[in-house]
């Protein structure tokens, strides 16, 4: 970008300061961005604006992400850089915000790096074919990203839905037939994992099932060699520890194979006494995020449940007929809105490594001699 920028192909600049204050002061309906961690979202709507034509933005603490701002009247804060094309009838606004991602994503550059204009107009040298090139580029690229935002906002609709009939199937006014009320400690066999802090290790043959294990659902993983604590399919584990306000407490996990989990402290595991009574994915349903343990957490301080506090809930129990019935249609969602392999997640992945796979076959151009 240099030579363009040498020859005003373009233009830099940096926002300017507007504060949640200002945002207060003098509300409107021109949407206001900052840093990349706001996404393509708007920090707040303002009265005034700046801009009102097409342009490049990002974050100058970096971040690793350009963003295309259409013609339409906003503004930048000053966390951000932004880029307008001065001659849009040879270089194509979108077709360099397409470069510049590709050139970004392809140098793995280094996003703690402070990402001020200047870096942008040194770091970066790009291709620019002709015009019909670049708009038929944008239209192939544009196609991949339209198709992205579609399945994920069918997955936001999902997950919706999910969270409707989680709510309504566990609400026993909504459960068929007759129903049993008891104690979680007269249906588990309750037992408290272990520390491994001593015994990580970058590869092991257990994996260490901690809090953000299970916030993940199995993502992120620790490894170790001893099975300190060791889990057995069908256990069910439940986060015992979190931040205010967090996403992992009680979030439960279901162990699905013997001789490969080991058990981190903080980490609760439930072993049903009988499953005549009540199945094991359903009492995980039930259990997960459960509201009677939810309300421990003040929003303040570090909620640390204990052992008497989770036996000590109530557990509504139909027949097993009703529970393989509840089971069954919150599996299919679970899969749909949760499963990476199958489902909605697995094809907005599949989605995105094709568009990444394109936007550098298309983006790649033989240097001149």
């Amino acid at each position: 970008l240099g030579d363009l920028e040498d020859n005003a192909f373009i233009k830099l600049g940096r926002g300017k300061v507007i504060s949640k204050t200002d945002l207060l002061d003098k509300p409107g309906k021109h949407p206001v961005y900052s840093s990349s961690a706001t996404g393509n979202g708007a920090l707040g709507y303002y009265a005034d604006y700046m801009f009102d034509e097409e342009m490049l933005s990002w974050s100058i603490d970096g971040g690793g992400r350009f963003f295309y701002r259409p013609k339409h009247k906003y503004s930048i804060t000053n966390v951000c850089g932004w880029l307008k094309v001065l001659k849009t009838d040879i270089l194509s606004t979108k077709y360099l915000f397409y470069a510049l991602s590709n050139e970004w994503a392809s140098k793995k550059f280094n996003y703690t790096k402070k990402a001020h204009p200047s870096v942008i107009r040194k770091e970066y040298t790009i291709p620019v074919p002709p015009l019909p090139v670049q708009q038929e580029i944008v239209r192939i690229l544009d196609s991949f990203t339209e198709l992205e935002a579609e399945l994920e906002a069918e997955l936001e609709a999902r997950k919706k839905q999910y969270e409707h009939y989680y709510e309504k199937l566990l609400n026993p006014a909504n459960m068929r037939g007759d129903k049993l009320t008891k104690k979680l400690n007269e249906i588990v066999d309750f037992f408290n994992g272990k520390g491994h802090e001593r015994d990580i290790v970058e590869f092991g043959k257990y994996t260490v099932v901690n809090s953000k294990f299970i916030s993940t659902n199995g993502d992120i993983k620790k490894y170790a060699n001893k099975q300190i604590c060791p889990l057995y399919k069908d256990d069910i584990l439940i986060v015992m520890s979190d931040l205010p306000n967090g996403k992992a407490l009680a979030k439960c996990y279901v162990v699905e194979k013997d001789d490969k989990y080991t058990l981190n402290q903080r980490i609760g595991r439930c072993v049903i006494k009988t499953e005549k009574l009540i199945s094991v994915k359903f009492l995980y349903y039930i259990l997960n995020r459960n509201p009677q343990l939810l309300r421990y957490d003040n929003g303040c301080d570090q909620t640390n449940l204990r052992k008497n506090e989770i036996l000590d809930i109530d557990i509504i129990i139909p027949s097993l007929a009703e529970q393989e019935r509840i089971v069954a249609i919150l599996d299919k969602f679970d899969a749909l809105v949760n499963d990476i392999s199958d489902g909605l997640p697995a094809e907005i992945n599949a989605r995105r490594q094709q568009y990444e796979y394109y936007r550098d076959k298309l983006l790649s151009f033989p240097m001149a001699a």
